[in-house]
């Protein structure tokens, strides 16, 4: 199969980003956070799973955070 067949049947073309500048930018922000919020977690002594879920809980609340305060 040749690269414009397989473009066609997707409806994207090969020159476009999977996502855009702004979202990996917020993504990235949010992953920082998380990983941040979970070692301080883990770092103050709480048990691993309550900073995993500390660290998801402050990615979560920093994805429309981030969105808003870098804006579009």
């Amino acid at each position: 199969m040749s690269e414009s067949s397989s473009s066609e049947g997707t409806g994207q073309r090969d020159d476009e980003p999977l996502i855009s500048h702004h979202a990996a930018v917020v993504f990235l922000l949010a992953a920082v956070v998380g990983l941040l919020a979970g070692g301080l977690a883990r770092a103050a002594g709480q048990p691993w799973p309550t900073a995993v879920a500390a660290g998801l809980a402050a990615a979560g609340v920093a994805v429309p955070a981030g969105h808003r305060l870098i804006g579009s």
